[in-house]
């Protein structure tokens, strides 16, 4: 099956909304150009607008100012489209399926469109379990529902918010290749909101991190999320990322913690190391080093 992608189209958001949080009154003010394709993770502190963002791009809460999407008006001082009639999917961290309806059901309700159903069904796992109800499947097997209703309409802008954060780190990351997968071959715009550098880091290609409502970061993960100033000793266990040759060297790129870290490594190190494998990095004098 072919999936149509639809025409090359921005997506502009300036926006602007008074948020109470616990610190007090705050300014969500968000003015960004997002490229037809791009995968946005959303970052930052608990609090910092990120949802509120997504839920004001799904039309969800109302703010003041302009979204548009191609030549397509969502919002600005004349219009406001209703959810309903923005090309929008929407993945929460709860799964949010109707209970009394089959895997299939769930999908179907948004759109009757047996063909694609059956198309996300399969390349998701999940073709031979479409009569089952939500309750008789495992979290992961939920979440994989409730990603493959979100594309039932071909969405313009996917949204999810930390759709991945119950599940276990293996689910996890079976799971991120999955959304990465549909994500490509829909040609969607998606927006994603994490807590986990791991996650950013496979999925997106562009950053933004918001701090009490202003954008105080925006590049790629390794632009945004990669620390490497300190010389104290330290040991610590991450999650070997890539591997990456920088002219004559290799750089290791590591999880660790809520940072990522580089470490040059040998070429015979290169050798005794696989993607995604769980690593020690520890120090020794000034330059890191990092082993199985």
């Amino acid at each position: 099956m072919r999936v149509e992608s639809h025409k090359s189209e921005m997506i502009k958001i300036d926006i602007h909304k008074k948020l109470h949080g616990a610190s007090g009154e705050m300014d969500l003010r968000v003015d960004l150009v997002i490229e037809q394709g791009d995968f946005l993770a959303l970052a930052g502190q608990s609090g910092s607008g990120k949802t509120t963002l997504l839920r004001i791009l799904a039309g969800l809460e109302e703010a003041q100012g302009t979204l548009q999407v191609g030549d397509e008006i969502w919002q600005n001082t004349k219009t406001y489209l209703k959810p309903q009639h923005r090309r929008i999917g929407f993945v929460f961290q709860e799964y949010a399926l109707f209970p009394n309806m089959s895997v299939e059901q769930n999908l179907l309700y948004v759109k009757k469109d047996k063909e694609l159903c059956e198309h996300l069904l399969d390349i998701t796992g999940l073709y031979e379990l479409r009569e089952r109800l939500p309750n008789t499947l495992s979290g992961g097997q939920q979440q994989r529902v409730s990603l493959c209703r979100a594309m039932m309409n071909r969405p313009k802008l996917l949204l999810m918010d930390e759709p991945l954060s119950a599940l276990d780190p293996t689910l996890r990351t079976k799971l991120q290749k999955e959304i990465l997968m549909l994500h490509r071959e829909f040609d969607t715009t998606t927006m994603m909101v994490s807590h986990d550098p791991s996650e950013i880091y496979r999925l997106s290609n562009r950053v933004v991190v918001l701090h009490l409502g202003s954008i105080i970061k925006d590049g790629s993960a390794k632009e945004v999320l990669l620390q490497t100033n300190g010389s104290q000793k330290f040991s610590f266990e991450g999650e070997l990322l890539d591997i990456v040759k920088v002219d004559v060297i290799f750089v290791a790129i590591v999880s660790i913690g809520q940072q990522l870290v580089e470490i040059v490594v040998s070429e015979e190190e290169r050798g005794n190391l696989e993607i995604g494998q769980v690593v020690r990095v520890g120090t020794k004098a000034f330059s890191p080093v990092i082993r199985g």
